[in-house]
């Protein structure tokens, strides 16, 4: 390739990969998947690194890269970046309205309206189409250079799209991080043993703040536009909407919850709408920013003190707070998960009076160094269980007590375990413990586990809430008169249940374990365990060295096995199922070459709907052997969606490939 051809190249790529960022961060419409985005990236990079001379500052590939600084350099705004007027309640969002009719003398107004992100404010410099710098607001007339930090950052182009820019555009928006993202940082930085960051606001200024760019580069930063500083030109546009459509077809973010609305009720109609959105959104809002929307008009009414007479912003209700932790008290759940939960002194967060607050696990309450007696921050979010957020260990006083996981049930009196490696602690007494009855008892009954037809969730809760039903082995004595007087079951629906009762005594012993619900236990774990073990007495003996002599028992699994068989309450319940009739026929293991799939190997690829280890113990079950690569021994590899490289490479070497659908009728045949 000659220079003119690679040069040409070089900016092609260039093009290519700006237009696709826009399409991906600004109109959240990708035209290409990721896989192809970094082929052209990857491309672009190796061109650069052969020819580094043709490497500009605004290139895509050098968003990262900058040597770290010693601090921050000051910036002057050529513009001030105001801050805004707030409203709390209706009613101050009415005087607003009321204030701008009377100085613009108009009945209505139209207003323009977005969300208030709750992130880090900036304003981004370009000059002839190119960013040169990015500053944070500070006190609005002086704020800091962070512009190797902007540079990282792919919402934000290098260079504005299209063309007809002013020489100088100044775009002022909010950096702010999503909430999977900061969800995500967080779990890495948790891993490391390091501090979480409290919100995805703090996330989002101390990820801005780094004094290294490439911390920065790796943290999920994103950002809209809400306005302008410093132009070249007079205008842009009429309106605060038009201008911003105008910002946007240059290639920089715009909220896509931008709206132009009619008068007060305009305005009230969309901040209830943006207060039932709120919690779907994908970023942290604090309020709505209701400008009027006539450039004109705006120009008109001026300023007031630090604040522009034209816009507002009408906040939400705090939803963090101080307050004290009065105790902690442990939860079960219906699964058996025992989770902490605190008693606070009563405080209003986001509009509601919160007494309580969930601590997740024990493994939280460590983290956070919680204890009973402290002062700590609470916050809600919408629906959301409120939640502790951070602990004020300076405010602890000398008598606050650590938290304790119990070592019982606090419902049941079963053990609690917590196997090393998990976060959640558990109750053991799973077929007897009140707090776990229902879901244990559905379980028991549905299609895969006992298959006791006409007994549906709705009849459960019912036998549970009339206390006719405690355990799974009380079914068996119901009467035809006790389930005739529950809703809606007469005669023939109450001696059809009796009669499935009945059928389902006559099982397997895998479905039987399947049906007790022991924690990791399915379907083919189930029938490992029936075919090794041949009897539930001996199960019911095994140790876990003796489970871990199973195939695919691992030390968990066999732990969950036997600590479940070592509670009394559930070995009282088994006894009772099998005075209650339940038998089934003596499991043999079959010899390795009567096994139907013995001496075949499969490879499993690609996102399948059940877990990659239930469908590999089940074909392990039946004398299969799962390995993870394709070669010419492989027989068969089972493909599910967004397959890659092993199955193009099964369909080189012509191996047999299956569907999921395909694999059950496989198995279903052969069982």
């Amino acid at each position: 390739m000659n220079d003119q051809a690679l040069e040409a190249r070089v900016r092609d790529l260039r093009e290519q990969i700006d237009y696709h960022n826009y399409r991906y961060y600004v109109l959240d419409d990708p035209e290409i998947p990721d896989s192809e985005y970094d082929r052209l990236m990857r491309e672009l990079q190796e061109l650069e690194a052969a020819h580094p001379e043709l490497i500009t500052p605004d290139s895509p590939t050098q968003r990262v890269g900058a040597q770290p600084l010693k601090e921050f350099k000051e910036v002057r705004h050529a513009v001030p970046m105001l801050s805004l007027g707030n409203a709390f309640s209706d009613g101050e969002m009415a005087d607003f309205d009321e204030r701008v009719r009377k100085l613009l003398k108009v009945d209505q107004v139209e207003y323009s309206a977005e969300p208030k992100l709750d992130g880090l404010a900036i304003s981004l410099r370009y000059e002839k189409g190119r960013l040169v710098q990015g500053a944070t607001r500070g006190d609005g007339h002086r704020g800091e250079d962070v512009t190797s930090n902007v540079r990282t950052i792919g919402a934000i182009p290098l260079r504005l799209l299209g063309k007809g820019w002013p020489e100088i555009l100044e775009v002022r928006g909010e950096i702010f991080m999503p909430k999977k993202g900061f969800e995500e940082l967080n779990e890495r930085v948790r891993r490391k043993g390091e501090k979480t960051f409290a919100n995805p606001r703090n996330a989002a200024a101390g990820s801005l703040r780094q004094l290294d760019p490439k911390i920065t580069a790796s943290r999920p930063l994103s950002f809209y536009a809400y306005g302008w500083g410093e132009l070249s030109v007079e205008k842009l546009g009429d309106s605060y909407s038009g201008v911003m459509e105008v910002i946007r077809s240059y290639g920089l973010p715009v909220s896509p919850e931008l709206k132009v609305v009619s008068g007060l009720q305009g305005c009230l109609d969309y901040f209830a709408a943006m207060s039932e959105k709120r919690d779907s959104l994908d970023y942290e809002i604090d309020g709505v920013v209701f400008k009027v929307n006539d450039l004109e008009q705006q120009q008109r009414l001026g300023y007031v003190s630090r604040a522009p007479r034209w816009a507002i912003a009408r906040k939400f209700p705090a939803q963090e707070a101080l307050t004290t932790v009065r105790d902690v008290e442990f939860q079960v759940g219906r699964t058996g998960a025992v989770t902490p939960v605190a008693r606070l002194a009563p405080v209003e967060v986001g509009g509601v009076v919160v007494s309580n607050a969930t601590l997740h696990n024990m493994d939280e309450v460590r983290r956070k160094d919680v204890h009973i007696g402290d002062t700590v921050y609470v916050r809600r979010a919408g629906d959301v269980i409120p939640e502790i957020v951070r602990v004020l260990p300076e405010r602890r006083p000398r008598d606050a007590r650590e938290v304790v996981l119990p070592k019982h049930c606090p419902v049941c009196g079963s053990d609690i375990i917590k196997p090393e490696g998990e976060a959640v602690a558990r109750c053991t007494g799973g077929l007897f413990c009140p707090a776990q009855r229902k879901e244990a008892i559905k379980h028991f009954a549905s299609r895969r586990a006992m298959d006791i037809e006409g007994l549906g969730d709705k009849l459960v809760e019912q036998l549970v809430d009339q206390g006719l039903v405690h355990d799974p082995a009380d079914l068996y004595s119901l009467s035809k008169e006790q389930l005739m007087a529950l809703e809606r079951m007469g005669e023939k629906s109450a001696q059809n249940l009796l009669d499935a009762l009945a059928r389902s005594k006559e099982t397997t012993l895998a479905r039987f374990l399947y049906a007790l619900g022991i924690r990791e236990v399915g379907e083919a774990t189930s029938q490992i365990l029936a075919q090794h073990f041949g009897t539930l007495e001996a199960l019911e003996q095994a140790d876990e060295e003796a489970l871990q002599q199973v195939p695919d028992i691992g030390p968990v699994v066999a732990a969950h096995i036997a600590a479940f068989f070592r509670q009394p309450h559930n070995r009282e319940v088994i006894d009772k199922l099998l005075a209650a009739g339940i038998h089934w026929p003596r499991v043999e293991a079959p010899a390795a070459e009567e096994q139907p799939l013995a001496g075949k190997t499969f490879v499993l690829t690609g996102t399948l709907s059940r877990p990659r280890n239930e469908i590999k113990a089940e074909l392990q079950a039946l004398g299969a052997k799962v390995t993870g690569s394709v070669s010419k021994k492989t027989d068969y590899v089972v493909a599910g969606e967004a397959a890659g490289s092993k199955l193009a490479k099964a369909e080189a070497l012509g191996i047999t490939v299956l569907d999921e659908e395909q694999l059950n009728n496989l198995l279903a045949n052969i069982q």
